[in-house]
């Protein structure tokens, strides 16, 4: 064989292995992005390290493909400096795919706020019908006042449960901001339902109980025995 035909041989070979290596580069990035889009389906939690910061958010990478978390997705509230997360381990969730573009988002957002809804719905659910609890009038509203109950949690007095006497309108007697003692009358599917009128209804019995108290029999002789002995009957 001819040192031409060899050199020729050498360098079809060469190039089969250039294609190879690019078709087994590109089979494997494709399923980077397939691995992707499944976890965009599954909602998978995983972490990324920030490394570093751009305009609107910051830049992490997964499997070596560059993801973008924009500064709305970073935490629940409003991040005013994203330098802070430099280099901090994030859990997130794929927000969206795109392989065409090359174009990978991310979301931490999502996730913080189902942890938070938890913990809420956890606080929710340990107050016990019958409780008593105090409480700030976050609004009013046609049918009912809110009430602030502390820890993000609101509680809603039907205008029918705010007072004994009929009122038209929540504004009649309550105000935005004025504090207020309700009774847990019904804690159902997160949602919980006061009563300022059972307050006013215990305490006009114990009222109506003290007023009512006869005193004993013992009492009664003596009081009467009082009553004729200081009664003159003139003849």
């Amino acid at each position: 064989m001819s040192e031409e035909m060899k050199k020729q041989e050498s360098m079809e070979d060469y190039m089969k292995e250039i294609d190879a290596s690019f078709s087994n580069f590109r089979d494997d990035d494709m399923l980077v992005w397939d691995k992707l889009e499944q976890m965009k389906e599954e909602k998978t939690a995983f972490e990324v390290t920030v490394e570093g910061i751009v305009k609107g958010g910051v830049i992490a990478y997964v499997e070596g493909i560059r993801a973008f978390i924009p500064v709305s997705k970073l935490a629940l509230n409003y991040v005013e400096n994203p330098e802070d997360y430099l280099k901090k381990t994030i859990t997130v969730r794929v927000l969206e795919v795109d392989e065409q573009e090359n174009r990978l988002v991310l979301s931490a957002r999502e996730l913080l706020k189902e942890q938070a809804d938890a913990e809420k719905r956890g606080r929710i659910d340990s107050i016990k019908v019958g409780s008593i609890m105090e409480g700030t009038v976050e609004s009013l509203q046609t049918y009912g006042a809110f009430i602030d109950l502390g820890e993000g949690i609101s509680g809603l007095v039907h205008i029918s449960q705010i007072s004994q006497k009929r009122i038209k309108s929540p504004k009649a007697v309550l105000s935005v901001g004025d504090p207020v003692k309700a009774k847990v009358i019904k804690n159902e599917d997160g949602k919980i339902s006061l009563s300022i009128k059972a307050l006013e209804e215990n305490t006009e019995e114990k009222e109506e109980e003290i007023h009512y108290e006869l005193p004993e029999s013992e009492e009664i002789s003596t009081s009467l025995g009082s009553l004729f002995k200081n009664l003159k009957i003139n003849g």
